[in-house]
C-alpha cells in the first residue's frame, strides 16, 4: 500500500512525535527540495531515543560528553527513519523544520525554507540497511504525490563547507534509478 501525505502534512505511515523546532514557510514558497541527512546518537551508536529527545528539547545534557552542548540546540528534521525502517515525524511537511542550518542550494540561501529533512539513522563511517532505503523511497514517492519536489541532495551538497552527511556510503544512485525525477541536474560552472 503506498504512504500518503495529508493535507495537513503528516504520513499515514509515519509515527508522529511532534518537535517544538520548526515554525510557519515564508508565504509563496514551494517545498522543491528533499535534503537527506545521517544522525547517530551518541555519535555511531543506533538505536535508543536520543534522536528523539534531541528534537524535542529533552535531551539530558549529562547522559553523553558533549551533549551539554547539544542540549542547548533547538533543531529538528521532518522526518527521522531509523535502522529498522521506521519512520518517526517529528515536523509536518507544510511547516519549515530546522534541519539544513546555514545553506545554499542552487543560489538560494536558507534551505530549510523549500525543503524536507529526511534524518537517516547512521553515521559516515556505516552502510545504510536495505529496510532505510525502502523506507526512504516510500516516502519520497508520498513527498512527490503532495508537494512540487524537483530533486533530492545530502546535506553535504547544501552546506559542503560543514557537512558530509549522509556520507560516502550513501548510495544516490539506488534513490535515482528508483525515482529518476529527484535527480539533480548537474550545477553550472
Amino acid at each position: 500500500m503506498s504512504w500518503q501525505i495529508d493535507a495537513a502534512g503528516w504520513c499515514d505511515a509515519a509515527i508522529a512525535v511532534p518537535s517544538p523546532n520548526c515554525d510557519a514557510r515564508p508565504d509563496g514558497v514551494e517545498v522543491d527540495l528533499l535534503v537527506v541527512h545521517n544522525i547517530s546518537l551518541p555519535a555511531g551508536r543506533f538505536g535508543g531515543d536520543h534522536v528523539l529527545r534531541l528534537f524535542t528539547n529533552r535531551i539530558d545534557p549529562q547522559a553523553a560528553p558533549g551533549y551539554e552542548t547539544l542540549a542547548q540546540l533547538r533543531v529538528s528534521a521532518h522526518f527521522f527513519i531509523r535502522r529498522d525502517g521506521s519512520v518517526l515525524q517529528f515536523v509536518p511537511t507544510t511547516a519549515r523544520a530546522w534541519h539544513a542550518g546555514v545553506s545554499t542550494w542552487r543560489e538560494r540561501s536558507g534551505c530549510n525554507d523549500v525543503s524536507i529533512g529526511i534524518e537517516l539513522e547512521g553515521s559516515d563511517l556505516v552502510p545504510y540497511e536495505d529496510i532505510q532505503y525502502d523506507a526512504l523511497i516510500r516516502l519520497a514517492s508520498a513527498l512527490l504525490l503532495r508537494h512540487p519536489v524537483k530533486e533530492a541532495v545530502g546535506h553535504c551538497d547544501i552546506a559542503p563547507l560543514r557537512k558530509t552527511d549522509p556520507g560516502p556510503y550513501f548510495d544516490w544512485q539506488r534513490i535515482y534509478t528508483t525515482l529518476p525525477q529527484l535527480r539533480p541536474e548537474p550545477l553550472a560552472e
